[in-house]
């Protein structure tokens, strides 16, 4: 097959131990996954259905082993760190049993979803979506992808963020209102999820903004790290 235009790349994370990659298919995300977070941000906590929103797969900025390097995105004064683990699928499916879903998971990863917050106030005054504050360039930078052969799936473990090496953020994935299998098992309801669909899994307590210059670590207990720099 021949395409009118070039064929954009694909992109992709780097697998600890292996030179293969991991192509990106899609990025979901859930909101409010921590309840100390949803009070934070003046919303209720819900445990009846995950909040899900999407950010494009180019947004991605990979880290290769030495760190990324995160441009302070357009439109805002506002830019928001907000530290993730990443759950990353080898198998997908519909209507994913409960059951079944660690079995799609091929690996985990530790992550920022990025947010225009100045934007996504406006945003949520005004009952729009917030794509805007969300899915823009480079707003989710990512870690090398840890197998689960290597890692296993994790229940407990801090989830940390540093800036500048000062902690701004600390949780317990152990705390999440939703756990990895629910949210594959409800995302698996709305979306038909496919081999290389990669899953935020919502943020602890603790965001903040960034500033040009702010060096940043963020850490997944005994898994991996990222570390980067906001130009």
């Amino acid at each position: 097959m021949t395409h009118a235009i070039a064929t954009p790349p694909i992109p992709s994370l780097a697998i600890t131990g292996s030179a293969q990659r991991f192509p990106v298919h899609r990025i979901y995300c859930v909101g409010r996954n921590y309840a100390e977070h949803a009070k934070e941000m003046g919303a209720a906590v819900e445990r009846g259905t995950p909040m899900f929103f999407m950010k494009p797969a180019d947004a991605i900025v990979a880290d290769e082993g030495s760190g990324v390097i995160v441009p302070y995105p357009s439109a805002t004064q506002e830019l928001h760190h907000e530290v993730e683990m990443m759950v990353a699928l080898g198998r997908g499916g519909h209507d994913i049993a409960p059951g079944d879903a660690l079995d799609c998971v091929f690996g985990y990863g530790v992550g920022l979803d990025l947010t225009r917050r100045d934007l996504q106030a406006a945003a949520k005054a005004k009952g729009h979506p917030w794509d805007a504050a969300k899915g823009f360039d480079a707003s989710a930078p990512a870690s090398v992808l840890v197998p689960v052969a290597r890692c296993g799936h994790p229940r407990r473990g801090a989830l940390t963020l540093q800036v500048n090496g000062e902690p701004r953020q600390h949780g317990d994935i152990g705390d999440m209102i939703f756990d990895v299998a629910s949210i594959i098992h409800e995302l698996s309801k709305l979306w038909t999820l496919a081999p290389g669909d990669l899953v935020f899994t919502g943020t602890p307590a603790g965001v903040a903004a960034l500033a040009r210059g702010d060096r940043f670590r963020a850490e997944l207990e005994g898994i991996v790290a990222l570390d980067g720099v906001i130009a």
